[in-house]
């Protein structure tokens, strides 16, 4: 019987592998399923960049608002200027690597595992968190100088911030909880400011009436926004639907279910719910507050953030292969008894903003901490 392999220093596997991780990257992105390439997506991908360039320019033409002409009246001279802004999204290499000892090793021939394999995995699974904090500290407004992920305080630098500065939430682009008027604020309204129905309310109507207003996605021609809120953000919901009474968490579980049957969209996959036409999805890397005077962060608050279409921009290269924005990229060392594994990425991630304001999200900070 004949097998075919690609050893390390076979001239295929560098592009196998790259494809492979791409595969692997995304199906560990829980955020995988709100990226597409048309105007209808939450996160727009955009490839203008694979045949060279680190910049993409995105315009928006505002809606007219002239009142016109009637019988009588010159039209020549009362015309009205098309009103344009326009938005650059960035993309820069970002590159990591592990080194472990080689196939051929006394190392790997203790172990069960495959070095080689579990090295890849391990490649797939950090770039899949780091595109993940990326599109959270972008889309949440995180400014903070440095934010506990995963359990650990993390300096912040562009590396984490998909390689394009972080923007404050714009002001039209903030609902607070009744009462609030900034994140410091939250800090000790644990029982007054946590996440509950009215915030997905309120967030909803600022993201229908600001101007321009927040566009939803449409499925099956129905709009639709998408809403991410933390896991304690979660369970402040289910404990209001529980204390009150008047909703019922399983029919918000049913209308998530029942979009996503019907619809086949991919924003309903993973959903948690859906109410008043927000699809709620839930992440633990929804990001912390901040503090207005200091930059620090705000342990006991997150900020739940509206979605709506081309929210966000994500562009890619696919300078180093037709199929993927990866570079895999294999070395040996003392003679074939270490290897190394390095996987390179072209990509950028930012919020889209035209004339100082956000396009397309709406943050609600609110409190949120652990519940014993």
């Amino acid at each position: 019987m004949a097998l075919t392999t690609y050893g390390v220093n076979d001239t295929l596997t560098a592009k196998v592998w790259a494809r492979d991780l791409n595969r692997e990257v995304t199906k560990g992105l829980e955020i995988a399923p709100l990226i597409g390439t048309g105007p209808n997506s939450i996160i727009q991908q955009k490839t203008e960049l694979k045949s060279g360039g680190d910049r993409i320019t995105v315009g928006l033409r505002m809606q007219l608002r002239g009142s016109g002409q009637t019988e009588g009246v010159v039209l020549q001279g009362n015309e009205e200027a098309l009103t344009t802004y326009s938005d650059n999204l960035f993309i820069n290499e970002l590159v990591h690597a592990v080194r472990s000892k080689g196939e051929d090793s006394i190392d790997q021939q203790r172990v069960l595992f495959d070095l080689r394999e579990e090295g890849k995995m391990a490649m797939a699974d950090w770039w899949a968190e780091r595109l993940s904090l990326s599109f959270f500290i972008q889309a949440c407004g995180y400014t903070g100088t440095s934010i506990t992920y995963r359990g650990t305080s993390t300096t912040i630098d562009a590396r984490y911030t998909g390689l394009n500065a972080a923007l404050a939430p714009s002001s039209n682009n903030v609902s607070y909880p009744s009462g609030a008027v900034n994140t410091d604020a939250l800090v000790n309204a644990s029982t007054t400011s946590t996440f509950n129905f009215d915030t997905v309310v309120r967030a909803k109507e600022k993201a229908m009436t600001a101007n321009p207003k927040v566009r939803p996605v449409m499925v099956n021609g129905q709009p639709k926004y998408v809403m991410y809120i933390h896991p304690y953000q979660l369970v402040d919901l289910q404990l209001e639907a529980q204390a009150t009474g008047s909703i019922s968490w399983a029919d918000v579980q049913l209308a998530a279910i029942t979009g996503g049957e019907l619809s086949g969209n991919p924003i309903y996959t993973g959903a948690a719910g859906e109410y008043n036409g927000v699809v709620l999805r839930v992440n633990e890397d929804v990001t912390t507050g901040v503090n207005a005077s200091t930059g620090a962060e705000l342990t006991n608050t997150r900020r739940a953030v509206l979605l709506g279409a081309q929210a966000l921009l994500y562009g890619t290269s696919s300078k180093y292969s037709k199929d993927t924005p990866y570079k895999w990229v294999e070395e040996e060392f003392d003679y074939g008894r270490e290897l190394g594994i390095s996987a390179q990425g072209l990509f950028g991630i930012k919020k889209t903003r035209f004339n100082s304001q956000d396009f397309g999200t709406i943050v609600c900070p609110t409190y949120a901490a652990a519940h014993s």
